[in-house]
């Protein structure tokens, strides 16, 4: 059961996308795709391209080569989706803030999509021959985007807890999700880097990593379909620099 494409395999790399494809709708149904456009992107295109992955990775006409190609093609598209999304759950915790916001989208969008691409470059100037360097490279980006999801992620909830703001409820479950899918890999990723596990130990650490990833999709359902608490809104602290440093940019972003 627990060996690479059993059932279980299976499963746990086809079920979470099927879910995610569900969740893209169920957003749609709620009238919430607009209002979390990026996530509902990011849902659509990062199931279908690991179910396109998968198939790649059965199908006996796609050579080693292509599908590794493939998957490169589909982890630099959804790594680039996480960084907008991200972006816009940093805009929508700066709501109170608009200036800020739009200037914070921005950065962090834009910091995430250039290190990625620097990572992707080194990646494929790497040396080793065509196969190998794929593969490694396919890792460093894998790894590298990790990192950086994480620091931001919990950039973004230090930023938000220092200053007093409020969460929106399906931004902060979103957040959550990446956070401990990114945790747990970079975990997995260290533990393979150092102890040079077995191929029959590495096939359960990929276990895991797909396990955590179906329990985050499942984390995304729970904060889209079960609702929150109504909260009062946090109240902004009289020595919050925040509203000086969004009159200051409104000063200056004025024609």
């Amino acid at each position: 059961m627990l060996q690479a494409h059993s059932l279980l395999w299976d499963y746990l790399w086809v079920a979470p996308n099927v879910l995610l494809l569900g969740l893209a709708v169920v957003l749609a149904s709620r009238g919430l795709s607009r209002q979390f456009l990026s996530f509902t992107a990011f849902a659509i295109v990062s199931a279908t391209g690991e179910i396109i992955v998968f198939f790649a990775d059965i199908a006996p006409f796609v050579s080693a080569e292509n599908f590794w190609r493939i998957d490169w093609a589909i982890l630099l598209i959804t790594t680039l989706l996480k960084f907008v999304l991200i972006g816009e759950a940093f805009s929508r915790v700066l709501n109170p803030y608009p200036s800020i916001s739009r200037i914070g989208r921005v950065l962090v969008s834009g910091v995430g999509v250039v290190l990625v691409f620097g990572a992707s470059l080194i990646a494929a100037f790497s040396r080793g021959d065509s196969t190998r360097r794929l593969i490694s490279g396919f890792h460093l980006l894998e790894q590298t985007a990790f990192i950086i999801v994480l620091g931001l992620i919990v950039f973004l909830f230090l930023f938000a807890a220092y200053f007093r703001l409020s969460w929106d409820r399906l931004s902060f479950g979103v957040l959550l999700g990446l956070g401990i899918s990114a945790c747990v890999h970079l975990s997995t990723w260290a533990i393979v880097t150092n102890a040079s596990p077995s191929s029959s130990q590495r096939i359960y650490i990929d276990f895991l990593n797909m396990s955590t990833y179906h329990f985050c999709v499942l984390i995304w359902y729970y904060y889209v379909l079960v609702p929150g608490k109504v909260t009062k809104s946090a109240i902004t602290l009289p020595d919050n620099n925040l509203a000086v440093w969004n009159r200051e940019l409104e000063r200056l972003l004025q024609p």
